[in-house]
């Protein structure tokens, strides 16, 4: 993906766990349903194909019991190194990478707009949630599978 631009949006975060640890999070739909999306939110996996080409149906459950759909394609599946997420309406990749680090792992999440405008009026949603999803995620590495 390329840098961060008027449709991107990024960041990053280290967590105390392996590539391979927080592969397998990210891997079995069960874990990742536990930590998916913003803080309160629950999920729903319809259909959860985790490989390149495969489908991700689900539906998303806020704090108030709003269901929101969601429907994507797993367009990347790199073992232990990237998954990219090619999500519709909106319209946008997730490209989730991990780097060795010291420590642990470096989890990078570049989420890319197709369209500018959509990127601006979600910006104040999206870099909180996906914040919090990377909290989630290091809650769920720190429990253990």
């Amino acid at each position: 993906m390329d840098a961060p631009d008027d449709r991107t949006l990024a960041t990053s975060r280290r967590v105390a766990a392996t590539p391979a640890q927080v592969w397998d999070a990210i891997a079995d739909p069960v874990r990742l349903a536990r930590w998916w999306g913003p803080a309160g939110f629950r999920n729903h996996f319809a259909t959860c194909e985790f490989r390149t080409g495969g489908r991700w149906l689900h539906t998303m459950e806020g704090p108030d019991g709003r269901r929101y759909p969601n429907e994507a394609v797993f367009e990347v599946v790199e073992p232990t190194a990237r998954v990219v997420v090619r999500h519709l309406g909106p319209d946008f990749r997730l490209a989730i990478t991990l780097q060795p680090e010291a420590g642990g792992t470096r989890v990078g999440w570049v989420q890319a707009f197709d369209d500018p405008a959509v990127c601006a009026q979600l910006r104040g949603i999206c870099e909180p949630a996906n914040a919090q999803n990377l909290d989630r995620l290091q809650a769920e590495l720190a429990r253990g599978p």
